[in-house]
């Protein structure tokens, strides 16, 4: 049954306009109509309009965006409060139904709280709650009004705001969790080979971009390592690249290389980019399990470069590359044998490596030219691993003159034999029964 609405005043809804400053509604059902809003105090900041409502479904209509601060009466009636605003235990009525109603459908509005004082407990009890606030009818007056009101409103929105940072740090710090998470572990694990990244996006604030990157190592002990970029910069493009990477991942696990792998993905890059405008360039190679030769693919991407002992580093033969995924639907990508040799270093980065700006003006760009002078000086200073490619990184930042605009990505993969060997006689000497086998073989004396 509908709750019966109260005889309202004869202007209902009595709206007194005080300035064009804060808007006040007044939410009190005295039958007496004794109660009357003090005289606004305009001296101090915006002036306040004032409008008032008999009950809470009249307060609904008047609840406005342009009101302010809400002023209600605790002692409103219960039997006027809306269906659902009752609360408490049967025969125990909340004193605070009518709060826990306006404030559950004012959630963004201040509310202060209107009560006796003798009613001390239940008007601190209000604030807990969530009022702004109390006042104390008895001693209500302009002056006092006007600043309780402005009061209630400035707390209100630095409460709002400090809600909306919380909210934005707990946002931020779970995007940070899901993109670390995003962000592959390589499988290596029985490889002889040692294993460096750098990933630095060029979005602000972002940990992930467009750039992927992979590597893993098959039963058969062959290492697969993979490196791409989806043009473009935001969220979509950094998703798409995790697509592609898992799938890149799952696919070699399962047995795929070369062209058959790269057509599989460009497939799922048809599938998945939000137009045909998009595409991906790719690289990868396969080490063999002996660590001396490769098989490279490469799809529109820049070459890998390779330092092999004793030799400047050079990048490897690039002309036999396909196309970029997703540019030809029926785009073929050749697998090219390259020899390593036994000890080298094979770094594969994308383009925002290479893109930076160089010289006095600007104008220029690194190229790949300027990055292999610029990794055989590191070498030369005798870096290696994630020391190499941080310094890499923080020279083409410094050449251009700021933060770089692209995704940065950059893998690194390194052999050194001599140290291969030395383990592998430490092994030895350390397996069970080493030191008696090899008595037993040695000639008598």
């Amino acid at each position: 049954m509908p709750v019966p609405v109260p005889q309202q005043r004869a202007v209902p809804a009595a709206e007194t306009t005080h300035g064009a400053g804060l808007t006040l509604l007044v939410i009190e059902d005295d039958p007496a109509g004794t109660f009357a809003v003090p005289e606004l105090s305009s001296t101090a900041g915006a002036r306040i309009r004032v409008r008032t409502a008999r009950n809470l479904t009249e307060a609904g209509r008047l609840l406005t965006d342009d009101v302010d601060c809400i002023l209600l009466d605790l002692d409103l009636e219960t039997a006027a409060l809306p269906a659902g605003a009752r609360d408490g235990e049967p025969g125990r009525p909340d004193g605070l139904a009518a709060l826990k109603h306006v404030l559950r459908i004012a959630p963004r509005h201040a509310v202060l709280a209107l009560t006796a004082e003798d009613d001390a407990e239940r008007a601190a009890e209000a604030v807990r709650v969530g009022a702004q606030d109390y006042l104390f009818r008895d001693e209500l007056d302009g002056r006092l009004l006007s600043r309780a009101i402005r009061y209630a409103v400035e707390r209100k929105r630095a409460d709002t705001a400090q809600h909306q940072l919380t909210e934005s740090r707990l946002r931020a710090q779970e995007n940070a969790r899901l993109e670390r998470g995003l962000l592959p572990t390589p499988l290596l694990d029985g490889s002889d080979l040692a294993f460096a990244a750098h990933y630095r996006p060029g979005r602000s604030r972002a940990l992930l971009g467009g750039d992927f990157y992979d590597t893993v190592r098959t039963p058969d002990g062959t290492v697969h390592a993979m490196i791409g970029d989806v043009c473009g910069h935001g969220p979509d493009e950094a998703a798409l690249g995790v697509e592609l990477r898992i799938a890149w991942r799952a696919l070699t696990l399962a047995g795929l290389c070369g062209d058959a792998l790269l057509s599989t993905l460009q497939q799922v890059l048809e599938h998945e980019r939000q137009s045909e405008e998009i595409f991906a360039t790719l690289c990868t190679v396969d080490i063999a399990p002996d660590g001396r030769r490769a098989g490279l693919c490469i799809a529109g991407h820049p070459a890998p470069l390779i330092a092999r002992q004793g030799r400047a580093a050079h990048l490897l033969p690039y002309e036999d590359g396909g196309p970029a995924l997703g540019l030809l639907p029926h785009a073929r990508w050749p697998r090219r044998q390259v020899e390593l040799g036994g000890s080298w270093s094979l770094m594969m980065y994308t383009d925002g490596l290479i893109e930076g700006r160089v010289g006095q003006e600007g104008t220029q760009r690194l190229g790949q030219d300027g990055m292999v002078a610029m990794v055989n000086g590191r070498l030369d200073q005798g870096l290696g691993g994630e020391a190499l490619l941080e310094a890499a990184v923080t020279q083409v930042q410094e050449l251009n003159g700021g933060e770089l605009t692209d995704d940065v990505a950059v893998l690194l993969l390194e052999r050194d034999e001599a140290r291969i060997r030395r383990r592998g006689r430490s092994a030895s000497r350390s397996r069970p029964g080493a030191a008696s086998s090899a008595s037993a073989q040695r000639p008598p004396l």
